[in-house]
């Protein structure tokens, strides 16, 4: 009786050992599909972050190259240093002094722009030169183009010139303005003592190339430079052998950022040759919407529809206003016709930045989605398990209860 007792116990643990395996075996058939849908939208998801936030970092480092490479390129503008005097001041030896300071300072190349062999070039002679207003003034433009030229790379430059007009050297200053460098102005003076003895010198030596008139003439015309003018400064004024402030002068070189450009000294933008014109007829086109809606009595906001966007208009501002402002709207694009390039990349850069965080957000939502449905599904399937198995307990709990308890007969 006890044998048959136990092959019937065994027989029922192991039928309901195959109905949990069954079970389980149905859960899985039904639940594995979507469960493993669910993992490989995951993990698409997960890579294409992975994506996005690589093509992010990378357009971040690009954005970071072009902004570091474009501060190189305006700090490779190199500075300009201006020398100013009469003849036999001492210019040249000035222009060496520097010349040989800056390069034992490791700030080389250094290019110094002569004015004597600017005059030596041009076949002319140096009484003639100052003598002839033509010949001066090519001699002037010559050596500015030289300046202008050498200015724009990484050189510093000295200018070594009488350089006696102040209009000529505020044309430099704004030169170096443009091109972002900074500058300072060496002034090669002389006492009363010392301009007398170079004029004594000229007048005992009769083959001395600029003569005593072309000199006289230059002492009479030469204007100073001032502490009070701006482009005159940083000024550095040096008597006959006095030592040069050459620590200052390279303070004032190296350790204060150029003087922004203004509209008085940077080119004017360059835009397609029909962009006024095309802006004025879509400015007109306007005002001609704004037009009709009013003589309609729509004294609100006007929808643009070339634009996808309304107008608001006050009520009381007449046609001839709008008129008025196209005309000084129109004028001051004309002077400001493109947006600076650096503002137009800063402006798509951070679009295209909005965009990928834009989409970097959706997939983390959808991703956050489906984890939360897969641990749903998942967890749905471990209830449905747990209660089936319960369930089967409780049922096999029952068989042996029945079989324990003894018939009455």
């Amino acid at each position: 009786m006890s044998e048959e007792t136990s092959d019937s116990e065994s027989q029922d643990i192991q039928e309901h050992n195959e109905t949990v395996r069954a079970l389980s075996a149905g859960l899985l058939q039904i639940y594995e599909p979507k469960l493993k849908e669910v993992k490989e939208n995951l993990k698409e998801l997960i890579n294409k972050q992975n994506d996005l936030q690589i093509a992010m970092t990378s357009e971040k480092n690009a954005f970071s190259s072009r902004q570091i490479q474009e501060v190189n390129e305006m700090r490779s503008n190199m500075p300009l240093i201006v020398l100013t005097g009469l003849p036999r001041s001492g210019k040249t030896s000035r222009a060496k002094e520097l010349e040989k300071y800056f390069t034992e300072q490791g700030m080389g190349p250094i290019f110094v722009v002569s004015e004597a062999d600017c005059i030596a070039r041009s076949g002319y002679g140096v009484k003639e030169s100052f003598t002839d207003t033509a010949k001066e003034k090519q001699i002037r433009s010559s050596l500015k183009s030289e300046a202008m030229k050498l200015t724009t790379s990484t050189k510093l430059v000295i200018l070594d010139g009488a350089n006696y007009i102040k209009g000529y050297r505020y044309e430099v200053f704004c030169m170096s303005k443009a091109a972002r460098t900074t500058q300072c102005t060496v002034y090669c003076a002389m006492t009363v003592e010392q301009r007398e003895a170079r004029r004594n010198e000229i007048l005992q030596n009769e083959s001395d190339e600029l003569g005593i008139e072309a000199f006289d003439a230059l002492c009479q015309r030469y204007e100073e430079p001032q502490g009070n003018s701006r482009w005159d400064l940083p000024l550095f004024t040096v008597y006959g052998g006095e030592e040069l402030d050459l620590a200052g002068i390279k303070s004032a070189l190296y350790d204060k950022a150029p003087l922004p450009p203004h509209l008085a000294t940077q080119n004017m933008p360059l835009s397609e040759t029909n962009f006024l014109f095309e802006l004025d007829k879509t400015i007109q086109k306007i005002i001609d919407q704004i037009a009709d809606a009013r003589k309609l009595g729509n004294e609100g906001p006007v929808e643009i529809a070339q634009a996808g966007m309304t107008a608001d208009v006050p009520a009381n501002m007449s046609i001839a206003q709008l008129y008025r402002l196209r005309r000084q709207f129109l004028n001051y694009v004309k002077m400001h016709a493109n947006v600076s390039s650096d503002v137009l990349k800063t402006k798509a850069y951070k679009d295209k930045v909005a965009r990928i965080k834009l989409q970097m957000h959706q997939i983390h939502q959808r991703t956050k989605n489906l984890r939360a449905k897969a641990l749903e599904i998942q967890e749905l399937k471990v209830n449905q398990c747990a209660t089936k198995l319960q369930q089967l307990h409780y049922e096999e709990s029952l068989v042996a209860n029945s079989k324990r308890t003894p018939r009455k007969s």
